[in-house]
């Protein structure tokens, strides 16, 4: 996979989970999601990205925009719905109109260090 203009990525962790609005509006689903970190990886919340696969190459992904995120220790808001667990939601491409569009949501960094240091925490689950 290549994530467009992104030198480096981690996904997601399994124990990672979602809320969803209530009463959504009729847009893009996943802009109706809030995203629950783990409190190790609370740092990395602004490089969270949904991505999806781009027409011209069916490897190259394209950040679409930042996920709404909170840790696990934040209060919930109450016009949501979950925690969900992300996957399977996230395991699954969705279809519409005939088309499968793969979105997934990827930890997005410029620079080497800060990738480093999430897939390090992302390793670090504790049992």
């Amino acid at each position: 996979m290549i994530v467009q203009d992104t030198n480096f990525f981690c996904d997601m962790p399994a124990d990672m989970k979602y809320l969803r609005d209530r009463n959504p509006p009729q847009n893009f689903l996943e802009q109706n999601m809030i995203f629950v970190l783990p409190q190790r990886l609370r740092k990395f919340r602004k490089n969270l990205f949904h991505v999806r696969r781009t027409d011209a190459d069916a490897t190259v992904y394209a950040p679409l925009f930042q996920v709404r995120c909170i840790t696990e220790h934040d209060p919930l808001p109450a016009d949501h719905d979950g925690p969900f667990d992300v996957f399977p939601f996230y395991t699954n491409p969705t279809r519409k109109r005939r088309r499968t569009l793969d979105y997934y949501v990827l930890f997005l960094f410029q620079d080497k260090l800060s990738y480093v240091k999430c897939r390090d925490a992302l390793d670090d689950v504790p049992s």
